[in-house]
């Protein structure tokens, strides 16, 4: 396979965090081997690069061991930070510091997953559309109100690319790998991974609302897309059943036959649910989550939030820490 002819291949770093995903560092890194292999020449170079150290624990227990470290880093292209579920761990002043250099001397910065989290908090998203997983979505923009942080899969923007995770790292390395030797070859290494189709950004990152409750009734699926974009101010058994076109009693019977529980309870649930990615991926005080969440009173989150997780808030956010 040929491509248009670039003097120099393209060098790539990986910032790689303790407790990343595999699948995250593998989907951001293999389409660039891929690539090389197709042309029969280096388009890329890589290197796997650890904080400090050089063995870094992944999320699945399995060490990677990396090919430098941090701060040897003085210049490099591209670098793109790996990340796991709990970034604040690890945004340490000195690899803040050492990303805020690197920006200056104009390298290319990017974030796959909660990666994001580590270039916002060092300020390097300011003024830049950026994304990151669905999970933490509401926490990132609680913790960082005036960054735009959209939904997409990956963002592109200047000289930042942030992407939401999982297979949507393939996603954005194949968009690079098209706007450096062209189409036909990104599809070519999406085939050599069975991607069947390179995802346009805004693709959504959740799947199907039908899809994740194993239901298509119509009416149930409003209800439920009601209540999630209705968190912080619950609407009423009454008020979700008149906005569908229901009876309560008609919204009592549709729940308990698909879902196996109330209107009531499946709402409870979705907000403790958004309640806990709160707690443990943003610095939010307890009362606000529970404001956040739709909770009168932190007395009333407490309980509610220890009856579904058999832990307290501030116990689940101790484990987080």
């Amino acid at each position: 396979m040929t491509t248009p002819q670039n003097e120099n291949p393209q060098e790539f770093g990986y910032l790689v965090l303790p407790q990343f995903s595999m699948l995250n560092l593998g989907a951001a890194m293999d389409p660039l081997r891929a690539a090389n292999r197709l042309c029969g020449r280096k388009l890329y170079i890589w290197r796997a690069i650890a904080a400090e150290g050089l063995q870094i624990s992944s999320s699945n227990g399995i060490e990677l061991t990396a090919n430098g470290t941090f701060a040897e880093i003085d210049r490099i292209a591209n670098l793109i930070v790996v990340a796991g579920m709990e970034p604040k761990r690890y945004a340490e002043p000195a690899t803040l510091a050492r990303l805020r250099r690197l920006a200056r001397g104009g390298c290319r910065l990017g974030a796959v997953s909660t990666g994001s989290y580590i270039l916002a908090k060092a300020g390097l998203l300011d003024g830049y559309r950026c994304t990151i997983h669905w999970e933490s979505l509401n926490s990132f923009r609680e913790e960082f109100p005036k960054l735009e942080a959209t939904q997409e899969l990956y963002e592109i923007d200047r000289d930042r690319m942030t992407c939401s995770g999982g297979t949507a790292a393939m996603d954005m390395m194949l968009h690079l790998i098209a706007l450096d030797h062209g189409r036909d070859l990104a599809t070519a290494v999406a085939e050599q991974f069975i991607h069947g189709q390179i995802r346009d950004k805004r693709a959504p990152q959740r799947m199907a609302l039908r899809n994740r409750l194993g239901a298509a009734h119509p009416k149930l699926l409003s209800v439920v897309e009601l209540m999630e974009e209705n968190l912080e101010d619950p609407l009423t058994r009454a008020e979700l059943a008149r906005r569908v076109g229901l009876s309560t009693r008609q919204l009592e019977r549709l729940f308990r036959s698909y879902l196996r529980r109330t209107p009531t309870r499946y709402y409870l649930e979705l907000r403790l649910q958004r309640a806990r990615s709160l707690l443990t991926q943003s610095t939010m005080s307890v009362l606000d989550v529970a404001m956040a969440c739709g909770f009168v009173s932190a007395s009333h989150f407490s309980k509610c939030y220890r009856d579904y997780f058999n832990r307290t808030p501030r116990e689940d956010r101790r484990y987080a820490i």
